[in-house]
């Protein structure tokens, strides 16, 4: 299992903290299972057009997945995914 984790608004989406997931080898992938899930207000606000949302910060084991490759970045069970949204402030 994939434990994903929801922060600030997009708990909004969410209606939770936490879940877990499986059946996905790619952020991507496991990105399109929660969307899923969750409905489209979630997919909105992950993705825009066909592409990972710059809405959205994405952690796959503490390290942000534009290092890691991207939409490609693989997870498998045991893994930890953090969704943040972007958030401004001065």
């Amino acid at each position: 299992m994939i434990k994903v984790l929801f922060f600030a608004t997009i708990r909004d989406y969410t209606n939770e903290k936490e879940t877990t997931a499986e059946g996905a080898s790619t952020m991507e992938g496991l990105l399109r299972l929660l969307c899923d899930r969750y409905g489209p207000e979630f997919e909105a606000e992950v993705f825009e057009q066909d592409r990972i949302s710059d809405r959205v910060i994405l952690l796959v084991n503490g390290k942000h997945i534009a290092h890691t490759g991207g939409p490609l970045t693989p997870v498998k069970d045991g893994d930890t995914v953090a969704v943040f949204p972007v958030i401004g402030g001065g």
